[in-house]
């Protein structure tokens, strides 16, 4: 049986057992499509089915193109790795564990080594000192929101180790201080605008393409509230508001706060495993896609490139993708992975949380193309 039709009768299944809601996948070789589905529905409710141009949330699907956009405003000589982050933004100094300033460069952000972390208990604080992560709804600015963590210290000296974390947001800050506006206007200007990616913004171009969310439920996935908190197997906390996407209040959160449609992300990413066509010096798109934070303490089985993890050990990552091959996702339901080995690229979008990025179904997915 062929990927495609493994990939194709997966996608089936899933949607058929309401595992998942409503898929696009995408899987390319060499730049050429193996298969282009989409199944299931946007709404199931109004009996919307999806279809290659849904929009989708992106959340940390986010982070790859906000990370593109500084590596193609670093090698236009916008903007140096080594640069300290306090030199664009003034407000955002929060100290070290020693009670010292952290120096957090652009290079700390754009590989997760800066000592912020995803902390729910960031949430969880007093309203004056609560900050939002990139998915909750709030009327505040970057500055207003991140600039409260200069009361609290970093996890851990940058450099140091590797934690994920909101990193990306306050680099999206950094470019939309160097652009000069905002931080779509960055990402439109240096990539999204030069690879066609129509509907990849930090707004919702069309509204009636525009997937309904949907949250995890033990009999079947259930229409998003809002807010909505999950809480994973190892009790991660995460507090998600669809209606965010539509509040021009919200802070643009370089870490989770686009969306668009899986053949926007597709152009990101085979731009990257091609070589960098137009838009970056072939050294720097494989730079992207290489080990940018060398032997420190990471997750097992993964180092970091700057747009996603790194397969170095399978079995110790649990999964089904080859050691070389760089993989992510998006937790309101999405994940992917370029093989450049096998020169293959995957995107698969759901609007299902956590599903579709920390469920079963990536998993199920990586199997089916791998075979195994």
């Amino acid at each position: 049986m062929s990927i495609a039709a493994r990939v194709n009768t997966l996608v089936d299944r899933v949607i058929e057992e309401e595992r998942i809601t409503g898929a696009v996948v995408l899987v390319y070789r060499d730049g050429e499509p193996i298969l282009e589905k989409a199944a299931g529905f946007a709404d199931r409710e109004a009996g919307a089915p999806a279809s290659l141009d849904t929009i989708f949330r992106y959340a940390s699907v986010t982070k790859p193109i906000v990370a593109v956009t500084a590596l193609v405003m670093i090698e236009k000589g916008l903007l140096k790795l080594d640069d300290r982050v306090s030199q664009y933004l003034p407000w955002f100094r929060p100290k070290a564990p020693d009670g010292r300033e952290g120096t957090i460069t652009i290079h700390h952000l754009l590989t997760h080594t800066s000592g912020l972390l995803y902390d729910p208990a960031l949430e969880l604080l007093p309203e004056a000192q609560r900050m939002t992560l990139g998915l909750g709804n709030t009327d505040l600015s970057l500055e207003e929101n991140f600039s409260r963590h200069n009361a609290i210290p970093l996890a851990f000296a940058p450099g140091r180790r590797w934690g994920y974390s909101f990193a990306t947001d306050i680099l999206g800050g950094v470019l939309g201080a160097v652009h000069g506006g905002s931080l779509e206007d960055a990402v439109v200007h240096h990539v999204a605008g030069p690879l066609g990616m129509a509907d990849a913004r930090f707004h919702v171009t069309d509204p009636t393409r525009l997937a309904v969310a949907y949250a995890d439920h033990p009999v079947r996935p259930v229409r998003m509230p809002d807010p909505w908190v999950s809480a994973d197997e190892e009790n991660w906390r995460t507090v998600f508001s669809p209606a965010r996407i539509f509040n021009p209040k919200a802070f643009q959160s370089g870490g989770a706060g686009m969306a668009g449609t899986a053949q926007d992300f597709l152009l990101l990413l085979e731009m990257l495993r091609a070589g960098g066509g137009s838009l970056l010096s072939p050294d720097m798109a494989r730079a992207a896609l290489s080990n940018q934070i060398g032997d420190i303490e990471g997750e097992p089985g993964y180092r970091f490139t700057v747009v996603g993890g790194l397969i170095t050990d399978a079995t110790a990552a649990m999964t089904a993708l080859p050691k070389g091959v760089i993989q992510w996702g998006g937790v309101y339901g999405n994940t992917w992975f370029i093989d450049p080995a096998e020169r293959l690229t995957v995107v698969s979008l759901t609007n299902n949380a956590l599903e579709g990025c920390n469920g079963a179904y990536p998993e199920m997915l990586r199997a089916a193309v791998y075979d195994r």
